[in-house]
């Protein structure tokens, strides 16, 4: 018999389903030389410090740092999971073979190897790999099973990741909780939560600090346009009223001039494809969801089978996914009008090198939808948003680029002898407007009501004007003041979290520095609800706020790898390496025990009698 083992109830039905097991057992089904049984997430941990040690059951400084000689797991203190257990230990045991069916990824990996572990399993183990729940992915993934030792180091990077946190998490938290807490207050400490809450920290230290400074901006409206003084660079406008007035009544009664008119054509690519980041970053924009909640619909849809595999960090596609994007978009019939100018004649679909890219794509791809036709499933209101941003992202994809014009034009006010900062005889104007002469896969947006993307420029088309034309014109002066950086929402916290606190809005730059984000995609939501629930963080209409304990915490941490997103992001690299097979699990794991040594000893020769007040907590 051979033993199949999902992460989930449901999941495990759609494998049974298509394995032929249709026969009910307490725990599992059976049917057709098959077992098909399931996990709710996590069964295992790792254990606890007691565990490992009765001394380490008190907490106590002298018994830091705590590493121990080898880690080992647990099943959860849990009922349901002991029984779910029990089931899934009988059915290895007389196994002839096991298929791991879990997530496939890292987490996923980890996940079944513990529980394939505690349960004692010895017979050979195959692992499926697929990127969506439909019937034929769920056949092509059976027919290309591959063995477990492929995936080793997808494990062992989920090891190492799981053992770092622990060790870094518990005897961090003790210290600083020991040393720096009162009244019983537990001060939680994470590899990932601690640097996550330094930037929103530190931008709030930023908001606080910062002192506004005035500057004045001189217009002037020619043919019903408004033109603004062009200053040196890195000025915004006039540093003082005196000086901005004297250029206002010099000019005001002098003509305006034409002096250049230059049109250049642009262009604009489709956006790109989701992954998971760059999906919650949308949905917290315009809907104002919260990463979890996206990470939770987008779940859902996989589950419903109308969208792939969400945990993913990359937003292209591999090749071999190209020949099956006309099936994909034939089942999308809510879109049809949409797809109708990409197919008509049975024309190709454009293929795009920034879509479908093999260098890009490694364990899974982009968000898409499945050929699983929508109409088909019941979907709440909020499930149909997230899925109408996927379906219109994916069928962007094939459209060409948007093309545009670009105007910018020049003007002047001559006044001999103006002598008024930079300025020497005259002042320049410049206003720049946009047409739209091929929309593209802007009509997929045209809609006031949809989620449209971002675009480079607003649309502001310009009167025809002509070089050296000249005429009255209305100058203004208008007194303006520096902004203080914005806080943090949940969409540019995300942002932060995936570049090491680097905020970039150029997509190449963006995945460069990907490699060095904090966090995974798949935890990232997590992390951000730990904050609310530690007290360390709230909202703030939609915004990110520290609460007093939040900001007092991160001043007490002196010791920069504990709350640096660069340093923290130089880790992740390596646990992506080790997935890799470009890094030793082993080093990692003897620099984490030294790293934790380290900082242990730090804080236990500080002297300087810092607390987290009682009243922080607030």
């Amino acid at each position: 018999m051979i033993v199949c083992i999902a992460e989930k109830p449901s999941v495990a039905r759609d494998i049974a389903n298509v394995l032929g097991a249709k026969t009910e057992r307490g725990g599992y089904l059976e049917g057709n030389g098959y077992q098909v049984t399931w996990t709710f997430g996590h069964l295992c941990e790792l254990k606890e410090p007691a565990e490992y040690s009765p001394m380490w059951k008190a907490w106590s400084l002298s018994q830091l740092p705590m590493i121990p000689q080898r880690f080992g797991i647990r099943l959860k203190a849990d009922k349901g999971v002991e029984r779910q257990f029990a089931i899934i230990q009988q059915l290895m045991q007389a196994a002839d073979g096991i298929i791991n069916c879990g997530d496939a990824g890292q987490e996923g990996e980890l996940i079944q190897r513990w529980v394939m572990q505690k349960a004692g399993a010895k017979c050979p183990v195959q692992r499926l790999w697929i990127s969506s729940l439909t019937e034929e992915a769920i056949r092509e993934g059976f027919q290309t099973l591959r063995p477990q030792d492929d995936y080793q180091s997808l494990y062992e990077a989920g090891l190492c990741r799981a053992i770092g946190d622990w060790t870094l998490g518990m005897n961090a938290t003790r210290l600083y909780t020991i040393k720096y807490g009162t009244n019983r207050q537990v001060l939680s400490i994470g590899r990932v939560q601690t640097p996550t809450l330094a930037l929103i920290v530190n931008r709030q230290r930023e908001i606080d600090n910062f002192k506004p400074e005035k500057y004045w901006v001189l217009t002037t409206v020619y043919r019903d346009t408004t033109f603004t003084a062009v200053m040196e660079e890195g000025d915004r406008g006039f540093r003082s009223e005196e000086q901005g007035q004297k250029a206002l009544e010099a000019i005001r009664q002098l003509p305006f001039t034409v002096t250049s008119v230059e049109k250049k054509a642009g262009k604009e690519s489709p956006p790109r494809l989701f992954d998971l980041t760059s999906l919650q970053v949308e949905c917290n924009k315009r809907f104002g969801y919260s990463a979890d909640q996206t990470l939770q619909l987008i779940q859902s849809l996989y589950e419903k089978k109308v969208a792939t595999y969400p945990r993913v960090d990359t937003t292209c596609l591999p090749d071999d996914v190209y020949p099956k994007c006309p099936q994909i978009l034939a089942a999308m019939t809510p879109y049809q009008n949409f797809i109708a100018p990409l197919t008509d004649g049975g024309k190709a679909l454009e293929k795009r090198k920034t879509v479908f890219d093999n260098s890009k794509v490694t364990d899974h791809h982009a968000i898409i939808p499945t050929p699983t036709p929508v109409t088909t499933v019941q979907l709440s209101v909020m499930e149909k948003r997230v899925y109408d941003l996927i379906a219109r992202r994916f069928i962007g994809a094939f459209y060409p680029d948007c093309r545009f014009e670009k105007t910018t034009v020049m003007g002047e006010v001559r006044s001999e002898g103006l002598h008024i900062g930079s300025f020497d005889d005259f002042i320049p104007f410049r206003v720049t407007g946009k047409r739209i002469i091929d929309p593209a896969w802007h009509i997929l947006w045209e809609k006031k009501d949809s989620a449209a993307p971002d675009t480079q420029d607003e649309e502001r088309s310009l009167p025809a004007f002509r070089k050296g034309e000249s005429g009255p014109h209305q100058p203004n002066l208008a007194e303006k003041q520096t902004t203080p950086p914005k806080p943090y929402t949940e969409a540019t916290l995300l942002r932060a979290m995936e570049t090491a606190g680097r905020m970039v809005e150029d997509d190449e730059l963006r995945d460069a520095l990907k490699e060095n984000g904090i966090g995974r995609p798949s935890t990232r939501a997590a992390i951000i609800e730990t904050l609310f629930k530690r007290n360390y963080i709230r909202r703030v209409r939609t915004s990110l706020a520290p609460t007093p304990t939040g900001i007092q915490l991160i001043d007490l941490i002196h010791e920069e790898l504990l709350k640096s997103a660069e340093l923290t992001g130089i880790w992740e690299r390596k646990l992506r390496q080790i997935e890799r097979r470009e890094y030793d699990a082993a080093t990692f794991i003897a620099e984490l025990k030294q790293m934790v040594t380290d900082i242990v000893t730090a804080v236990l020769n500080d002297q300087s009698n810092r607390h987290v007040s009682a009243d922080a907590k607030q």
